[in-house]
């Protein structure tokens, strides 16, 4: 599954869904590079 995350204020990297690590944030790979941080949302903004 593809999954979005948020690495900085103004970063976001979109890869495949590695883990969730306890602190809440989640882990992707972009090729063969993990990188970790804050999912983004699934819901629309109101």
């Amino acid at each position: 599954m593809i999954r979005t995350i948020m690495i900085g204020e103004y970063i976001s990297v979109q890869g495949l869904f590695v883990g969730r690590l306890p602190d809440g944030r989640i882990a992707v790979r972009v090729g063969d590079r993990v990188f970790t941080g804050r999912p983004v949302c699934d819901r629309a903004a109101a």
